[in-house]
């Protein structure tokens, strides 16, 4: 059974950064004055990547300032520990994270931050005030969401109609964190004001300069994350549960690799995608609080360690894909990349050192889908799958090679966890069923969109054997299906810390259970 919370969260998050600002005393100025002219945050508070003894924290303030910060283990702040300031500058567009160290495992972290003016010591902002939860370093029940696709296909935030409502949903599950399996931006997704639904009514967006057009510029990209957090769900969700953020090909462009041609849209005028790339992973790296990598600061591949129970893979299948392309090359090279030989050696060293009993493959694209990469007249691989069904070519002899080695190493309870495709899913991949017979079954779950057009399904490419266990998506070949019509998904998984069983469910906006599935772990001889 889930342990819930220690303390009454929804008074924390009436008076945390969510929906209101904790007031700070009057120093030196009169009220009015200083409530004219003091700083403020912009966008709310974010966390990421917390484990047993650290996390990043996030937040922007509307001018550049100096930021304190300070963090307790109660909800009070009494005998914070208060850290050296850090400042907001035009450079990194006001934003500032900042790595807390020497926390205490598995204990509930509240932190804040104050602004004060650079140009003005007496103008200072209120306190803002957010909260995770470290990662134990004994056996204990661990529940998290994942989902992806956030205000895509159009579907912006529509107040009237609740808003981003699925993560209103997500954030009812007291979550230890949320994995965002990417496209956490549409950078090539322009919002319309109004759109009109095929049952007569209008959906209503809230529209800013930076979502009226496709990204292209540094400060339009950044635009594409700022208007995400105008939603107030979002906004509650990140000031209570830390999120560990993945990319795909939305935060740069549709189905973007070094192939991906721009020269006959119109809507770009710079139609360099890797300059494009470029620019979206500064504002990615500068709006969400993953961490930097010391020799990669660039890197979204990484390893979580969330104690005893489970750890955390994160994939990056975009940023060192070599172009896409038909898919059917039958021996590995540059032409078949998509996750490169540094990272496979990475993921090879980071599964066979871990000692949880459950490792999720965090990926940003599913292994057996079939997703195309539409180019004029010609299909391309997007994804992995390349519709073949015999034995493993092109971008699949990677997954090939990374499934062989779990087997032969004896890496156990491994489950993949994806989104992309716009539906909810379990497949089960057996040798039993497909043409490459060198793997152990596993298990991979699909959940998305979060808040974007509903798709699919996809069909599936019989290299690696997969079974649909389950699926939900439009039907009668609809696509596109806006929020309101309820086809929006998340996934939540329980590992029990008495039994160390993992539990899957697959939910919809308005928290309905539509599946479920438990697994037991395996343990070695």
């Amino acid at each position: 059974m889930f342990v819930r919370s220690r303390f009454d969260r929804r008074s924390f998050l009436k008076s945390s950064a969510a929906t209101g600002l904790v007031a700070a005393s009057s120093l030196f100025m009169p009220a009015l004055s200083r409530a004219q002219s003091r700083p403020r945050f912009t966008h709310g508070v974010q966390s990421g990547d917390v484990d047993a003894s650290s996390g990043m924290v996030w937040v922007r303030a509307d001018r550049p300032a100096r930021l304190e910060f300070e963090w307790a283990t109660t909800e009070s702040f009494k005998e914070p520990t208060r850290l050296h300031g850090l400042d907001a500058t035009p450079n990194r567009d006001l934003a500032v994270k900042r790595l807390l160290t020497g926390l205490p495992s598995d204990q509930e972290i509240f932190w804040r931050s104050r602004a004060t003016d650079l140009t003005d010591g007496n103008a200072r902002s209120d306190w803002i005030t957010g909260h995770f939860r470290t990662a134990p370093t004994e056996r204990r029940t661990v529940r998290f969401a994942w989902s992806g696709d956030t205000a895509g296909q159009g579907w912006g935030i529509d107040e009237s109609r609740g808003g981003m409502k699925t993560y209103a949903s997500m954030n009812n599950h007291d979550l230890d964190f949320f994995i965002h399996s990417g496209d956490t931006i549409y950078a090539d997704g322009p919002i319309e004001e109004r759109v009109d639904l095929e049952d007569g009514g209008t959906w209503k967006n809230i529209v800013t300069p930076e979502k009226s057009k496709v990204a292209e510029t540094l400060d339009e990209y950044r635009g594409q994350w700022k208007y995400n957090l105008l939603d107030e769900n979002l906004k509650a969700l990140n000031a209570f549960v830390p999120t560990f953020f993945q990319w795909d090909d939305h935060e740069v462009v549709n189905n973007w690799s070094s192939s991906k041609d721009l020269t006959g849209d119109d809507r770009y005028r710079v139609k360099d995608v890797m300059l494009l790339a470029s620019r979206a992973g500064q504002a990615f790296h500068e709006m969400t609080p993953i961490r930097y990598q010391p020799e990669e600061p660039g890197r979204v591949y990484r390893t979580i360690h969330y104690g005893p129970l489970v750890d955390i893979f994160f994939l990056d299948l975009r940023s060192y894909r070599s172009g896409n392309s038909v898919g059917l090359q039958e021996t590995r090279s540059d032409e078949t990349r998509i996750l490169g030989d540094r990272q496979i050696a990475w993921l090879k060293t980071a599964l066979t050192r871990s000692t949880a009993t459950w490792k999720v493959i965090a990926s940003d694209m599913p292994i057996g889908l079939q997703v195309w990469d539409n180019q004029g007249d010609e299909r391309f691989v997007e994804a992995i799958a390349n519709g073949d069904a015999g034995s493993p070519k092109g971008r699949e002899l990677e997954i090939a090679e990374i499934l062989r080695f779990i087997k032969a190493e004896g890496v156990l309870n491994t489950v993949w966890l994806t989104a992309d495709v716009h539906y909810t899913a379990a497949h089960h991949y057996s040798p039993d069923r497909a043409a490459f017979q060198d793997f152990e079954p596993f298990r991979e779950f699909v959940s998305g969109p979060i808040h974007s057009g509903t798709f699919g399904p996809n069909d599936l490419d019989a290299t690696f054997g997969p079974q649909v266990r389950f699926v939900k998506a439009p039907e009668d070949g609809r696509v596109n299906l806006p929020p309101s019509e309820g086809l929006q998904f998340f996934g939540l998984v329980e590992i029990d810390g008495d039994s160390e069983a993992l539990t899957v469910r697959l939910m919809d906006r308005d928290d309905n259970e539509l599946w479920t599935t438990t697994l037991e772990p395996q343990h070695a001889a």
